[in-house]
């Protein structure tokens, strides 16, 4: 399976989801993550510390990804026309993170309206950093976009400081000491298995 995450915006949890749906996929079987994002934020997370599973750029992609089950792609923020036609038509399935307010909300409808001029239909919206209760945000957020007719993942991404935790240790987050590590684990586990079914 190719899952290539995407968005026209930083600052929406690209990184942090790619290198969290490629733990959960390679719990079951050999995943490479594609670092193609020019900041290379994920090459630099797991060079802080361990990942469970190996982390090339694009250049490299090719002699490495033969050997993997599962490939996650992280592109960089604000990709082409041209770029985002290519990682539409290259993956199994394309996923768009999006944090629940107005700025995100409008980059992302920017990346859905350019993926609908394309004619694809591999993508889903993924709700993430949503903020805790009482916020509403989340909730809101999701509503519209459903309403709009948009494919949302039912799995949303609650915002925890543990993720900020696992970034900077250079690990998943499951394994930082944190009190609301497990849960926020939990989360991208429900999506992995969303994504995978």
């Amino acid at each position: 399976m190719i899952i290539t995450i995407a968005s026209f915006k930083g600052g929406v949890g690209k990184t942090t989801t790619a290198v969290h749906i490629a733990a959960y996929l390679a719990n079951q079987s050999t995943t490479l993550l594609i670092d193609g994002d020019p900041n290379r934020s994920a090459t630099r997370w797991a060079e802080r510390g361990g990942l469970p599973f190996q982390v090339v750029d694009e250049r490299q992609a090719a002699k490495y990804a033969r050997k993997a089950e599962h490939i996650v792609i992280d592109t960089q923020a604000r990709p082409e026309q041209e770029d985002l036609e290519a990682l539409a038509d290259g993956c199994d399935r394309l996923i768009i993170p999006c944090t629940p307010d107005a700025l995100a909300l409008d980059a992302m409808m920017l990346t859905v309206q350019a993926l609908q001029q394309l004619g694809s239909d591999r993508y889903r919206i993924l709700l993430a950093i949503i903020p805790p209760s009482p916020s509403k945000d989340g909730e809101e957020a999701r509503k519209m976009l459903t309403d709009a007719g948009l494919p949302v993942l039912k799995t949303g991404i609650r915002r925890y400081t543990a993720f900020k935790k696992a970034a900077l240790e250079g690990t998943i987050v499951s394994e930082v000491a944190d009190k609301k590590a497990r849960i926020a684990w939990s989360d991208y586990q429900e999506l992995g298995k969303e994504i995978h079914s």
